[in-house]
């Protein structure tokens, strides 16, 4: 395999991992941690079962089919890529708000730009540069790899010291994991919707195919992939779960504005407030980078004008998620809700998709789509259906 293949392979994995990581993904993590106990190790269990399941099927169905997710959807059903291109760029533009959020936060904690910490504007001005420093540097897609790897090693690394530095009662929790307490399955669709939910299955996928790596022929290569980038972001969720739940079984409570940052500062002290700082920044632009490129991949074969300005349109959509974030201050906390109650949904409709055109022979030729797997697919569509317009009616009658 040449090296430029095996690079692109685990820059993919890299860019899926980094693009779940965000700051949602850490908070939601310390959250549920903080309510579940040792239990919450089976809540992370089943979801990566179902996280490999759903990636597995939209890797490979992309690969074999050698078309993004929107073509695919146009083929089946001529007008339906367009509308799960409005869902995923929608959805990814108002989770993206968030992410530039947490950028700004995060180089905040780092270096005290601003004295507001809530609403840090200039934190999250730099981090949307350095962000498009990167789509416009010449060869972008190696540049997006090494960035979602290095920052991808350097979260897990910084974690695992202040897991180790919060003593959490490991054993229990691995007992746990299999024998819960007690079982959240509003907790379970949460953690899948975050971390192969919207836009976020498709980032490798997509990231594969601009590489080159596709058809038949590359599946043990994409298969290897897709599995490598769940593993990745669920070894960053066991990690944070650890940490988070050291400090939690010693009796600490956590601050409600910031849990996550309190779970840091209580294991490690200053050094591990500092720590967290490099984490939520590094979780953060990687996920500004994922999302802008995923959701701009969804744009690309609509029309021909998106595939010729891609890096004007890349760009444009990071400064309309910084300047959104500058003005809507604290009102990006109920687009985020809103926004997570969309990526429920749009899971189920885009793998089911993926699913049927699995059987259709003009899309994939000769190739067999293994039945288990299939299987499996029809298993996490049903399951984040289901629960996806429960969250959806809960929002509404609030």
């Amino acid at each position: 395999m040449k090296s430029s293949t095996r690079s692109a392979i685990t820059g993919a994995a890299f860019l899926m991992a980094t693009s779940a990581i965000g700051p949602g993904f850490i908070t939601q993590t310390t959250v549920f941690t903080q309510q579940l106990l040792t239990s919450f190790g089976f809540v992370i269990l089943v979801s990566i079962l179902l996280d490999i399941a759903a990636q597995l099927n939209v890797w490979r169905i992309i690969a074999v089919t050698e078309m993004r997710a929107q073509d695919l959807a146009n083929k089946l059903v001529p007008g339906l890529g367009y509308v799960l291109a409005v869902l995923i760029v929608g959805g990814g533009l108002v989770f993206n708000i968030g992410n530039v959020a947490g950028a700004g936060l995060g180089l905040n904690v780092m270096y005290p730009f601003d004295h507001d910490l809530h609403h840090p504007i200039i934190g999250a001005a730099v981090s949307a540069v350095i962000a498009l420093f990167i789509f416009w540097f010449k060869e972008a897609g190696v540049a997006m790899d090494w960035f979602a790897r290095i920052l991808g090693f350097i979260m897990i690394g910084l974690t695992l010291y202040v897991a180790i530095s919060s003593h959490p009662p490991v054993a229990e929790a691995v007992y746990r994991s299999f024998v819960p307490v007690k079982i959240n399955t509003t907790a379970i669709v949460t953690l899948v919707g975050g971390t192969v939910g919207g836009y976020i299955s498709f980032a490798g996928a997509h990231r594969l195919l601009d590489a080159g790596i596709k058809g038949q022929q590359q599946l043990p290569q994409v298969t290897r992939s897709s599995v490598s980038a769940i593993l990745i972001a669920s070894v960053m969720r066991i990690l944070l779960f650890m940490a988070a739940l050291g400090v939690v079984m010693a009796g600490a409570s956590l601050s409600k504005e910031n849990p996550a940052a309190s779970v840091f500062q209580i294991a490690a002290g200053d050094i591990g407030y500092k720590i967290f700082g490099v984490v939520l920044w590094s979780a953060a632009i990687t996920s500004v980078v994922g999302s802008a490129y995923t959701s701009v991949s969804f744009l690309r074969t609509l029309h021909p004008v998106f595939e010729k300005y891609q890096r004007i349109v890349t760009t444009l959509f990071i400064i309309i998620s910084t300047i959104t974030f500058a003005f809507l201050k604290q009102g990006a906390v109920t687009l985020l809700i809103v926004a997570g109650a969309v990526n429920g949904l749009i899971l189920p409709l885009s793998l089911a998709l993926l699913l049927t055109a699995a059987y259709k022979t003009k899309l994939v030729a000769n190739y067999k789509h293994p039945a288990w797997m299939s299987i499996a697919g029809w298993i996490v569509v049903l399951i984040m259906g289901l629960m996806g317009a429960k969250a959806i009616i809960t929002l509404v009658d609030r």
